[in-house]
C-alpha cells in the first residue's frame, strides 16, 4: 500500500513540478523513515549525484551495475543511469562515461549536464563535462572541457552553467576551480573570475557551491584561501547577478582553525535554504572540539556585511558529514556519523552527555540545529554523498546498502 501511494502522490506532484528549483524546495514537513519500496538498486561502488530532469532521475557516480526494485534484472550501467521518479523503473539511458560522474545538473529541454573525472563520452573526448540527453547521446553543440583534474559541483541558471571543481582552465581559459559558462555551447564566459586561490596549498579546489534561491549570491567552500586578493579560508560569497564575479562583504574565520593534519580543506557540501536567508554547511576533520567545526554541521546567516558566526553548530563528535538537504522543516545531514548533539564525545571515548545515536542519517532542526526525532538508520559506510529534494520526498545516494532498515543499494527515497 505504501508503494502505490506514494507512487501517485509523486506522480502528481513531478507533472506540477515540470521546472524544479536548483535550490533544495520547501516541504512542509518531515519526511518519513521508511524508505519507498520501488526505487532500483546500485549493485557496486558509490553514488555521488543526482538530478531530476522532468520525471526521470539521473543518478551519477562511480559503479558498472544496477538493478530493478526487486533484484530479478540486473543491468550493465557504468558511472552513469536513470530511472522513473514515480515507478523506480530503469531507463535506457546508457551513455558511455569514462570516469567518475561527481556532479549532475538539470539542463533546458530534457537534458542533463554531467561533471566529473572522466575524459570521454561516447567514445568522443569531452574531459570533465557533458550535456547529455535523456536518449544517452551527447549533445555535441555544448563543447566545454577542463584542461585536467575533476569537475565535481555544477548548476545551471537560465543561459549559464556555473563549473566548479579541481582544474585551472577550461576551453583553454584560465580559471582556477570554478568558472561560468554558456549553458548552450560551453564557451566561457571571460567577464566572470572570481580569481580563487590557495597560495601554500598544493591546488585550489572548490568542493562544491551553491547559488541563492534568487539568482545573487553563489557560496563556494573548498581549498581557498583568498577571492580577488581579499582572505577567504575555506569559504567565499561571490555576487553573481551582473556580469562579472563581484566578492561580497561577508565572511567567516570559523573555519580558520585546523582540524587533523592532512586537510586542505574539511568542507564537503554547502546548501541554501529555500527562502535563501540562511544556508548550512557540513563538514568533516576527523577532529572532535566542542569550540571547532571538525565534523559538524553549521547554519549561517545569508545577509548582513563583515564577519558572520555560526547561528548553530551541530557536532558529530569525531565523524564525517558529508552531505545536507535543508527543507525549511528539517535540514537532512548525512556522513557515516554514529550521534548528534554530540559535542563532548570522541572516537575513542564515545559518546558524551546528551548524545543521541543518529546511524550514517538524521535530520535536525532549522531553527536550533538539535537532532529531531527523525532516526531510520543507515549502514555507514564511508557516507552518504547526496541529497535529492523532490516533490514529497528526499533522494539518498550512498555507498552501502541498508536503509531504513531495508536492502537499498546506494540509492533510496523517503516519501513525505
Amino acid at each position: 500500500m505504501r508503494r502505490l501511494l506514494a507512487a501517485a502522490v509523486i506522480v502528481a506532484a513531478a507533472v506540477a513540478c515540470a521546472h524544479p528549483a536548483q535550490a533544495d524546495s520547501a516541504q512542509s514537513a518531515v519526511v518519513s523513515a521508511n524508505p519507498v519500496d520501488f526505487t532500483p538498486h546500485v549493485l557496486d561502488g558509490t553514488v555521488w549525484s543526482m538530478a531530476l530532469v522532468g520525471d526521470t532521475v539521473v543518478v551519477g557516480g562511480a559503479f558498472t551495475k544496477v538493478a530493478d526494485s526487486s533484484r530479478q534484472h540486473t543491468y550493465a550501467r557504468k558511472n552513469i543511469f536513470a530511472f522513473g521518479l514515480s515507478d523506480g523503473e530503469i531507463r535506457s539511458f546508457a551513455p558511455e562515461v569514462d570516469g567518475a560522474v561527481y556532479s549532475l545538473a538539470t539542463g533546458a529541454d530534457s537534458t542533463v549536464y554531467a561533471g566529473g573525472a572522466f575524459k570521454s563520452v561516447n567514445g568522443s573526448s569531452q574531459r570533465g563535462v557533458t550535456r547529455l540527453g535523456l536518449n544517452g547521446e551527447r549533445v555535441s553543440s555544448f563543447s566545454a572541457r577542463i584542461n585536467w583534474g575533476d569537475v565535481r559541483a555544477l548548476q545551471a541558471r537560465g543561459s549559464s552553467l556555473y563549473v566548479a571543481g579541481t582544474f585551472s582552465a577550461i576551453n583553454g581559459v584560465n580559471r582556477d576551480a570554478l568558472a561560468r559558462v554558456s549553458a548552450s555551447t560551453g564557451a566561457v564566459d571571460t567577464g566572470f573570475d572570481a580569481r580563487l586561490s590557495a597560495p601554500g596549498l598544493s591546488r585550489t579546489r572548490v568542493e562544491h557551491f551553491d547559488i541563492s534561491p534568487d539568482g545573487s549570491r553563489l557560496v563556494a567552500i573548498g581549498a581557498l584561501l583568498k577571492a580577488s586578493g581579499y582572505d577567504r579560508t575555506q569559504i567565499a560569497m561571490i555576487g553573481v547577478a551582473g556580469s562579472s564575479a563581484v566578492l561580497l562583504n561577508w565572511y567567516t574565520d570559523a573555519y580558520k582553525p585546523a582540524c587533523m593534519k592532512g586537510f586542505d580543506t574539511y568542507l564537503r557540501q554547502i546548501k541554501f535554504s529555500p527562502d535563501g536567508k540562511y544556508f548550512v554547511v557540513a563538514a568533516t576533520g576527523r577532529a572532535s572540539s566542542p569550540d571547532r567545526l571538525c565534523d559538524s554541521a553549521a547554519r549561517f546567516e545569508t545577509s548582513g556585511n563583515g564577519r558572520h558566526n555560526p547561528t548553530w553548530v551541530q557536532r558529530t563528535g569525531g565523524d564525517s558529514l558529508y552531505a545536507v538537504a535543508v527543507t525549511g522543516s528539517a535540514v537532512y545531514l548525512g556522513g557515516h556519523q554514529r550521534y548528534f548533539d554530540n559535542p563532548y564525545g570522541t572516537d575513542a571515548k564515545g559518546p558524551g552527555p546528551g548524545a543521541v545515536s543518529r546511524q550514517g542519517i538524521g535530520a535536525v532542526s532549522a531553527t536550533t540545529g538539535r537532532a529531531l526525532s527523525w532516526n531510520p538508520t543507515r549502514s555507514r559506510g564511508v557516507g552518504v554523498r547526496c541529497f535529492l529534494v523532490v516533490p514529497h520526498g528526499l533522494l539518498v545516494g550512498s555507498d552501502t546498502d541498508e536503509l531504513g532498515r531495508e536492502y537499498h543499494g546506494r540509492v533510496g527515497m523517503f516519501p513525505l
